[in-house]
């Protein structure tokens, strides 16, 4: 049995994992390809991100869909550098609105140069995603620009809140489906698509990685809260400290509506203070953790994956399926 990535994932199947490796390895050198570019100073910002490493879960994911049909297909490999790139490219923007000062262990790209630099270098990667993406012919192109709609109508929506009378936590879900979900869904549906598989699978996979990917960005909102900056890549509580409301902090303000305990109420004070004082922050974060909102959080992480589990039952029993399906714990083995 042979550990692959970050995540643990156990490949009982010797032939399985050598094609796992050697499709991450192709597309970590198709990612470095497609960042480079004539003006020394662009290669150098675009890749900074690429050379800080990371989980490479999309590209993981169409590697595995892959299995699904021929994996050695011609598509695969440049369609993991996409939703990769894509991802990337998201990573650069987010950090300038986030105004954050770490990014996969390293200081991220508006803190190391400034704002303008980190959007123009994720509008470099979205250029250059579109220019692979295009050999790749019209119906990637179109599943990619729908997922990418979503994905933006998602941050939108995280941006603008609930409307009137809308429940923050079903908000905050519909938030995910689009900001997350969606170009895990499309990891899955490009791999399965690319090499060959019939449609029923491209739709069951598809399905798994809309779930999955909730269960990923839910996981990610507990990590922000539960673990040190060696293990998440970024400061714990930075979501906090910025305002975003992660679910942790909805069920916190969920159940203080409910039972109005006196505990519950002084935490949602404190965070809805200036958090902008590291021991504040770190006061904050310390309760968070001890609190059980963040246990309630986990659980709905749990539930997505589960969600995606099942939706696997109709695949034929191989050790692609059997990976995915680990794969689910993965994610929310990550959040405790």
């Amino acid at each position: 049995m042979t550990v692959v990535g970050t995540f643990g994932l156990s490949m009982r199947d010797q032939a399985l994992e050598a094609d796992v490796q050697a499709g991450l390895m192709a597309v970590e050198e198709g990612l470095l390809e497609a960042t480079k570019s004539e003006v020394p100073f662009i290669t150098q910002a675009a890749q900074h991100l690429v050379r800080a490493g990371g989980k490479r879960f999309r590209p993981l994911l169409v590697t595995l869909a892959a299995q699904f049909g021929d994996p050695y297909a011609p598509g695969v490999v440049p369609s993991a550098v996409v939703v990769e790139l894509t991802h990337l490219a998201t990573l650069y923007h987010d950090d300038v609105m986030d105004e954050a000062d770490v990014r996969r262990g390293v200081p991220s790209a508006n803190t190391r140069w400034d704002n303008s630099v980190a959007v123009l270098t994720g509008d470099f990667l979205f250029a250059r995603a579109s220019h692979i993406l295009a050999d790749l012919g019209p119906d990637a192109v179109r599943i990619q620009a729908e997922a990418f709609e979503r994905l933006v109508t998602g941050q939108i929506l995280e941006t603008a809140g609930p409307a009137d009378g809308r429940d923050p936590v079903d908000h905050y879900l519909d938030v995910l489906d689009g900001k997350t979900g969606s170009l895990i869904a499309v990891s899955c549906r490009f791999g399965a698509m690319m090499s060959g598989a019939d449609e029923t699978v491209v739709d069951v996979l598809t399905q798994y990685g809309e779930r999955l990917g909730v269960a990923f960005q839910l996981a990610d909102d507990v990590l922000d809260i539960a673990s040190d900056t060696h293990e998440s890549g970024k400061t714990p509580g930075t979501d906090l400290r910025e305002g975003i409301p992660t679910l942790p902090v909805l069920r916190l303000r969920e159940r203080a509506d409910r039972l109005g305990l006196a505990e519950d109420r002084e935490l949602v004070e404190l965070l809805d203070g200036d958090l902008g004082d590291d021991d504040r922050l770190a006061e904050a974060v310390a309760r968070l953790r001890a609190h059980p909102a963040l246990d309630l959080a986990r659980r709905d992480s749990v539930r997505y994956a589960e969600e995606a589990r099942a939706v696997l039952a109709p695949l034929p029993e191989c050790e692609a399926k059997a990976a995915l399906v680990e794969l689910c714990d993965a994610v929310v083995h990550r959040a405790g």
